[in-house]
């Protein structure tokens, strides 16, 4: 692994570490305050970090230039999409089947997506 890849993974973990604190505030606000369905305030909560994240990533993260930001964070969004149905998919399994703590859970499934949106956003939005 070349020193490049480990620092934008370093940053891209920083960064996703800023969209931490977003998606659990915002899914707490919104689950246990505005008493929305659980895996409705855990959407909310993903997809604002994931806005964030793009903005922070576009520019520190991967020092994008490109001039078709509409399409790039298009592509972001995307891989943020599937992200948040693998997100879903693995607290889905933890709460209900398994019954694991939400927060707990909620940990453990952003740790996966980390890895799915790093990887995709090397290979397909940022390349």
């Amino acid at each position: 692994m070349n020193s490049l890849f480990v620092t934008r993974f370093i940053k891209f973990v920083v960064v996703g570490f800023s969209g931490l604190f977003i998606d659990f505030g915002l899914t707490y606000l919104f689950k246990e305050k505005i008493r929305l369905q659980k895996y409705m305030a855990n959407s909310i909560g993903f997809i604002t970090a994931a806005t964030s994240n793009y903005f922070l990533n576009r520019i520190w993260t991967f020092h994008s230039q490109n001039p078709e930001m509409v399409t790039e964070y298009g592509k972001f969004i995307l891989i943020s999409l599937i992200g948040l149905a693998i997100n879903t998919f693995v607290l889905w399994l933890l709460v209900s089947k398994m019954k694991w703590h939400f927060y707990f859970s909620k940990l453990l499934a952003i740790g996966v997506v980390t890895l799915w949106n790093f990887s995709m956003n090397v290979i397909y939005t940022f390349s």
